[in-house]
């Protein structure tokens, strides 16, 4: 589903400076990753190449039926619909209202048909529990509610893999753990999903497995639990 082979990613022209060094790991269907670790170690750039939208410096990466060497201009978007993204302050487009942004997101990528944009719509809206707010713009809804539209425009194209970066930082306790949750009925499902954090606790009660990351290395790969597992 996910393999780096021997990664190596470097933004400074200094031959000594690298955001992230021999990164080596495979990722199946139906696990939960959590990347630990502190800002600046290197969570976010490797979340952005497994969407390829930075490409490694040295290594191979392969991501669903792509290889990053042997990646076209034209294979991007296909790549990107098997890739759905998730961040910690939601991205929402504020003028739009939910199902708009959702429908936006289909328009976006060639869908055009107003009825199928809308059975897609309340599909993945109904899967989120927010179908009654889908005529809501993002700044009528809590932070919780926003997560989950954001969760809901992730799914739009049934993703196998589901990417989030920091998903509950800007939540409080409760409204995380109830994001994790709906997290981890998508990975039972059978979604993968690779998660960016610095809350340990989310990761040991929701993960099944973590990868921390030091200065900009895998300094631990621990297997938690099995990918049938569901956490209560």
């Amino acid at each position: 589903m996910i393999e780096f082979e021997r990664v190596w990613k470097r933004y400074s022209k200094r031959r000594d400076e690298w955001a992230l060094e021999e990164i080596s790991f495979h990722i199946g269907p139906s696990e939960m990753v959590f990347l630990l670790g502190p800002s600046g170690v290197g969570k976010s750039t490797l979340l952005k190449l497994i969407t390829l939208e930075e490409m490694p410096t040295t290594g191979t990466i392969r991501v669903a039926d792509f290889v990053a060497d042997e990646l076209t201009r034209q294979d991007l978007p296909h790549l990107r619909r098997r890739c759905g993204m998730v961040f910690q302050d939601f991205r929402l487009i504020k003028d739009l209202t939910i199902h708009e942004n959702l429908a936006f997101c289909l328009r976006m990528t060639g869908t055009l048909e107003r009825s199928v944009i809308a059975r897609a719509v309340a599909r993945v809206l109904q899967s989120v529990g927010i179908y009654g707010k889908r005529d809501r713009f993002p700044r009528e809804l809590s932070g919780g509610e926003q997560q989950r539209a954001a969760i809901a425009r992730a799914l739009i194209h049934e993703p196998p893999i589901i990417l989030a970066d920091e998903p509950t930082g800007n939540l409080d306790a409760e409204t995380g753990n109830e994001i994790m949750a709906l997290l981890q009925r998508l990975r039972v499902s059978g979604t993968t999903l690779v998660v960016a954090s610095h809350q340990e606790p989310l990761a040991e009660r929701f993960a099944t497995r973590t990868m921390r990351l030091r200065e900009g290395r895998i300094a631990e790969d621990r297997f938690l639990r099995p990918v049938g597992t569901e956490v209560y």
